[in-house]
């Protein structure tokens, strides 16, 4: 990114988030509701961190930390940096407050703005990936903060503002004649490591789905006793279904509505289904005489035309395990520690979905999650 318009990425970055959280309550700030999630208080301070870590204190010259005992407390994953406070008990932090989070942050963006006045193109780089990584978290503080929300009885509203009808395109099968073709990233732009290096893969010829599963069709899956038949699902998802007593997405209601940030509302039959873990996914498929296509399929036919719903409505699973490309090595040092350490167990999902960012996503980002994660706006895109 030139460097003329760093300033103004961070600026509205860092905005950005305060903006998020700006509806929460302080105690809704607090809550952590599972141990998969964080408070958004967390996301505020964990990302402030991030700057804190990685770019001030090793490039600003007289950096002084905001306070010596808070890294532990808001490291998230990086071993090499020090000892962190368990993750399922984030929740527990009710010191430092709001207010003196709100303090570190501004405290931090004060010593960014210093340090942008003469960054070396390295230091440069590191905020940008900083600024990314915010982003990531900004979508983080959606998902978390409706699971905290969905086990409410009240059901509180994120958002009073009505949701948009959705209107599905008619479904239609795009052909794509397989072949040799390059996946990854390839432009000058941002991108996470994960996303390169580009290289070859051969694909068999193919058919997508020109949009995602809409509510509507899945709720024929279950009324057609998807959620009772063992035959459509993967083990480890059958296992999981059991022990769960799943019978519909995590935030379909008994009577038919759905829970989402903008509160309780009718189920539409045209929106796309969300909400779902992989084996759902992988089941409807299996039930609709198709499967989910692979992230070197999904990337490839990302440019056919009629290719809809690609980045603004659901992430989109994909039948890819999240492993390394040809050729991949981490980076030295703590930031090495982003992405590759977690090529393992995990499922690919490409596009994007209404939390995403504007501008953060690209037809090459490597979104991933373990395949029963069922908290994230994730849906379905078929091919055969």
């Amino acid at each position: 990114m030139s460097i003329t318009l760093l300033p103004d990425l961070l600026r509205t970055t860092r905005a950005r988030t305060l903006a998020l959280a700006a509806p929460l309550t302080d105690e809704d700030a607090q809550l952590q509701s599972m141990p998969d999630a964080s408070p958004a208080k967390w996301h505020l301070a964990h990302t402030t961190w991030f700057f804190e870590t990685l770019v001030l204190a090793p490039h600003l010259s007289g950096y002084r930390s905001f306070d010596d005992r808070w890294p532990r407390l808001f490291n998230s994953y990086y071993e090499s940096l020090g000892p962190r406070h368990a993750r399922p008990q984030r929740g527990l932090l009710s010191r430092p407050s709001l207010a003196e989070v709100k303090a570190y942050r501004a405290h931090v963006d004060a010593a960014l703005a210093d340090l942008l006045a003469h960054a070396s193109p390295g230091v440069s780089a590191l905020i940008e990936l900083g600024c990314h990584h915010e982003q990531q978290h900004q979508e983080l503080l959606l998902t978390d903060i409706l699971h905290a929300f969905s086990c409410n009885p009240l059901l509180p509203v994120y958002d009073a503002a009505a949701p948009l009808k959705a209107e599905a395109p008619e479904q239609a099968w795009l052909p794509h004649p397989g072949g040799i073709v390059d996946i990854g990233h390839a432009s000058d732009g941002f991108a996470f490591d994960n996303e390169g290096p580009r290289h070859a893969a051969l694909l068999a010829p193919f058919q997508i789905s020109n949009r995602l599963v809409t509510c509507g069709e899945y709720a024929d899956f279950i009324a057609s006793g998807g959620y009772r038949e063992p035959l459509l699902w993967l083990s480890d998802g059958w296992a999981a279904v059991q022990a769960q007593g799943s019978q519909r997405p995590l935030y379909w209601l008994e009577d038919g509505s759905i829970f989402g940030l903008h509160g309780v509302q009718p189920l539409d039959p045209q929106a796309p289904v969300m909400q779902l873990s992989f084996y759902e996914a992988c089941a409807f498929a299996e039930w609709a005489g198709a499967r989910l296509p692979t992230e070197f399929e999904w990337e490839a036919a990302r440019g056919l035309p009629g290719f809809a719903q690609a980045a603004d409505q659901a992430w989109q699973w994909t039948r890819s395990s999240y492993a390394p490309y040809p050729g991949f090595k981490a980076a030295p040092g703590a930031v090495g520690e982003y992405n590759g350490k977690f090529m393992v167990g995990q499922q690919v999902l490409r596009g994007g979905s209404l939390a995403t960012p504007a501008g953060h996503a690209r037809p090459s980002y490597r979104n991933f999650f373990p395949p029963a994660a069922r908290w994230q706006f994730s849906g379905v895109r078929l091919a055969r």
